[in-house]
C-alpha cells in the first residue's frame, strides 16, 4: 500500500483514524484551517503526486463547512497531481432533496454531485445513500456501502419476537431487507408530513402487539419521526421500541425527544459523530462502521470486487 494516502478535513477525524488503523497506514499530513473571515485554507503537507488518494469527510452540520472543505480539499489534491482522488462520504448531505417534490425547488442532491466532480473527484464512496438513485446523479464512478452487515450484527443480540418497521413507505426495502436477515415480518408506519422537519403519525399497518419492535431508517435528523413512530407502536401494543439508524443526524433537540421517548435504545453508527450531550445519552448506541470503509478502500486500491462485500 506504499501508493496508498488516506486525508481527512474537520467533519469527522475520529472515524478516519479508525480506517487508517484498520487498513495499517498512518493519515496523511494535511492541514484544513480558517482566516479570520472564515475562508477554508487547505495545505497538504506531503507529497502525493501520483498516489490513490481517498478523503474521508462526511458532510454533515455544520454542512455547509463540511462541504466546503471537502471541495477545497479535493482541489489541492487536483493541483498537487495525486493519481486517483476518491471522496469517501460516510454520510451524503443534502441527499434529501434528490427530485422536485413541489415546483421551483433545487435538487441539490445533483448539485453536490456535480459540485463534487467538478472539483477533480475521480470517484465516490458512499454508505447508506438517502435513495439509492443519488447514485445515477454522478458521471464517475459510484461505490455505494450498506451499514447492515454491522447493524445484524448487533440486532440479531436482541431478544424476543421481533417485527421489523419501517417509519414510512419509503423505507420498506430497507425493512424488508433487514427482516429478511433476522427472520422477522415487517410493518409500516403511516405518517403525513405537514412541513420540513414536521410529521404526524397516523396508524400502524401490520401486528406488533406483543412484539419487540425495530424501527429502522437511513437517517434520523430532529427526531421528531421516530419519536412518534415509537409511541405509536407502544399504542398498537408494543412490548419495546428499538430504533435504528446509518446516519444520526440528532439536530436542534433530537437527543432531549429521544430521551424523553418510549424507546429502548437507538442504534446508529459513527458516519456522523455525536455531540456531547448525544455522546452522554444512555439510550444512544453507536456502532463501528470504519471496517466496513477501510475494507472497501482497501479494494478500490487494489482494483478487487466492492459489491462482493455485501453478498
Amino acid at each position: 500500500m506504499d501508493k496508498l494516502r488516506i486525508l481527512t478535513g474537520n467533519a469527522n477525524p475520529e472515524l478516519a483514524y479508525k480506517i487508517c488503523e484498520y487498513l495499517g497506514i498512518k493519515l496523511a499530513r494535511a492541514r484544513v484551517n480558517q482566516f479570520s473571515d472564515g475562508e477554508i485554507q487547505v495545505s497538504i503537507d506531503e507529497s502525493v503526486r501520483g498516489m490513490d488518494t481517498f478523503v474521508v469527510q462526511s458532510t454533515c452540520p455544520p454542512v455547509n463547512h463540511n462541504l466546503m472543505e471537502l471541495l477545497i480539499m479535493v482541489d489541492a489534491l487536483k493541483r498537487a497531481s495525486a493519481g486517483r482522488i476518491t471522496v469517501v462520504m460516510p454520510y451524503y448531505g443534502y441527499a434529501r432533496q434528490d427530485r422536485k417534490v413541489i415546483p421551483r425547488t433545487s435538487i441539490s442532491a445533483r448539485l453536490v454531485a456535480n459540485l463534487v466532480t467538478v472539483a477533480g473527484a475521480s470517484r465516490i464512496l458512499a454508505m447508506d445513500l438517502h435513495a439509492g438513485q443519488i447514485q445515477g446523479f454522478f458521471d464517475i464512478p459510484v461505490d455505494h456501502l450498506y451499514a447492515l452487515p454491522v447493524q445484524f450484527d448487533y440486532i440479531k443480540k436482541i431478544k424476543g419476537d421481533i417485527v421489523v418497521v419501517s417509519p414510512d413507505a419509503g423505507g420498506v426495502e430497507r425493512a424488508r431487507e433487514l427482516g429478511k436477515r433476522i427472520n422477522a415480518t415487517i410493518a409500516i408506519i403511516d405518517k403525513r408530513r405537514e412541513k420540513a422537519n414536521e410529521s404526524k403519525v397516523m396508524h400502524v399497518i401490520g401486528d406488533v402487539k406483543g412484539r419487540t419492535a425495530i424501527l429502522i431508517d437511513d437517517m434520523i435528523d430532529t427526531g421528531g419521526t421516530i419519536v412518534q413512530a415509537a409511541q405509536a407502536l407502544i399504542d398498537n401494543g408494543a412490548k419495546m421500541v428499538y430504533a435504528c439508524c446509518s446516519h444520526a443526524v440528532l439536530s436542534g433537540k433530537a437527543i432531549e425527544r429521544i430521551n424523553d421517548s418510549p424507546l429502548k435504545e437507538l442504534i446508529a453508527t459513527n458516519t456522523i459523530p455525536l455531540s456531547e450531550e448525544g455522546r452522554r445519552s444512555k439510550k444512544i448506541k453507536v456502532l463501528d462502521v470504519s471496517p466496513i470503509l477501510g475494507e472497501a478502500i482497501k479494494r478500490i486500491h487494489s482494483d478487487a470486487s466492492v459489491s462482493s462485500l455485501f453478498i
